[in-house]
């Protein structure tokens, strides 16, 4: 008697769907690849928790899908069912030394590519000081280190790294020059690339990025899990607003909400608000506006009977800010923010003792010198969060974890304006 064939997954429509794209993505590239991605990701943003969760269950392991749905999961704030797919769980020459209980293991030598001359050189160097702050605090064995000057063409100065007998590299800074990098499906030293482009990071390799596509999909993600149904979305024209908000609306949409987007911004928006107040009510305002925009916006949102509503921020927010007077009219504004601005983080040196040894741990530079504090985190940590699915560390940014991809997913603190001033929420408290 023949044996019968066990039953196919009882997958949800969506899911059954976004497998078949998934099934020839690796075989896409350029343009043709993001597309795939997104039409995968709206997919899958149809399924609610708990559907997500049980289908990303029942993947077969090797499933091509599997990655996209945990991605998914870990954006929600969900836990993964087993690991990633991956076979580059140790980013870098096996020989070191074992880890330590928390994770730490380290590479054994490490060369950092940073724009060090030229037109970025200023963002680098805050960058550059938190990454060299997070190594200083660390009393554990250190690799040892080497800068290299990437301002004159990335891929020579890789090489450099690489004859040098580097073992991990971390850099470049540049959208250009990691695609540069990533061009390659291998390379010979794996990178922790501080940005995020085009290209799928190689094997081996991952990328971490301060991107306004990663911040409109935090907020995006925040207004989702309180519920919110019909937001209105007032955005500047600069290119970072641009792209915080495209982000945030795809997401928000994706997963079934309505953006009213129409309005832009403006100095005279009171007769457009109190119409929109009538015809289609929002139930939440998200701004991507910098302080003195904002401060313009928010009164006219009282004119308009809109001042009761939960109003959410870009980090932008916090530019163009800090007399309390004046940024009394932001008070209720609950915007995401890098965890080290506001508390102390386990291990590393606190946003006020780096104050007070270099500027750059101050003022707009100071959310570079956290990303540099997290970059020499993830340095020794990048082995762990590969092969835990589900671990988190506690960075400077935020939350950190570490997708199928290669790319490093970070969920913010937050703040809100009491009294003109930013006040640090509690955790999940928004």
């Amino acid at each position: 008697m023949a044996t019968k064939a066990p039953p196919p997954p009882n997958y949800a429509a969506a899911t059954v769907q976004a497998q078949a794209f998934a099934a020839g993505h690796a075989a896409l590239s350029g343009q043709a690849r993001r597309d795939n991605t997104d039409a995968i990701e709206r997919l899958l943003a149809q399924l609610d928790n708990a559907t997500l969760a049980h289908d990303a269950a029942k993947l077969p392991s090797g499933d091509p899908l599997y990655n996209f749905a945990g991605r998914a999961l870990l954006r929600r704030g969900l836990t993964l069912p087993r690991p990633f797919d991956r076979g580059d769980a140790h980013f870098g020459a096996t020989n070191r030394p074992a880890a330590d209980n928390d994770g730490y293991r380290p590479p054994l030598k490490v060369g950092v590519l940073l724009p060090l001359t030229g037109a970025q050189a200023v963002a680098a160097e805050a960058v550059r000081n938190g990454f060299l702050a997070g190594y200083y605090a660390e009393t554990r064995r250190r690799p040892t280190l080497r800068f290299y000057d990437s301002s004159a063409g990335v891929k020579a100065a890789y090489a450099r790294l690489v004859a040098d007998g580097n073992d991990f590299a971390v850099g470049p800074l540049g959208r250009e020059e990691t695609d540069a990098l990533f061009g390659n499906d291998t390379l010979d030293v794996p990178l922790l690339a501080l940005n995020r482009g085009n290209r799928t990071p190689a094997l081996g390799s991952a990328a971490f990025s301060l991107s306004p596509e990663d911040e409109g999909i935090s907020l995006a993600q925040a207004l989702i899990e309180r519920g919110s149904k019909r937001v209105l979305l007032i955005a500047g024209n600069e290119d970072a607003q641009r792209r915080t908000a495209q982000a945030a609306k795809a997401q928000l949409e994706r997963r079934g909400l309505q953006v009213l987007d129409g309005l832009g911004y403006s100095g005279q928006m009171t007769e457009a608000l109190a119409q929109l107040a009538q015809t289609n009510a929002p139930d939440t305002v998200l701004l991507i506006l910098k302080g003195p925009q904002a401060r313009t916006v928010v009164p006219q949102l009282a004119l308009a009977n809109l001042a009761g509503l939960p109003r959410y921020s870009s980090s932008m927010i916090t530019s163009g800010i800090g007399k309390p007077l004046e940024d009394m009219a932001l008070d209720g504004t609950i915007f995401p923010t890098e965890p080290w601005l506001i508390k102390p983080i386990a291990g590393l040196p606190t946003q006020s003792a780096a104050a007070a040894r270099t500027d750059t741990a101050r003022g707009p530079a100071a959310r570079l010198f956290a990303f540099g504090l997290d970059a020499w985190l993830l340095t020794g940590h990048l082995e762990q969060l590969a092969l835990s699915p589900n671990t988190r560390i506690s960075g400077s940014t935020g939350l950190l974890s570490l997708d199928g991809f290669g790319n490093i997913l970070r969920r913010p603190a937050w703040s809100r304006f009491v009294a003109g001033v930013p006040q640090p929420l509690g955790d999940g408290a928004r």
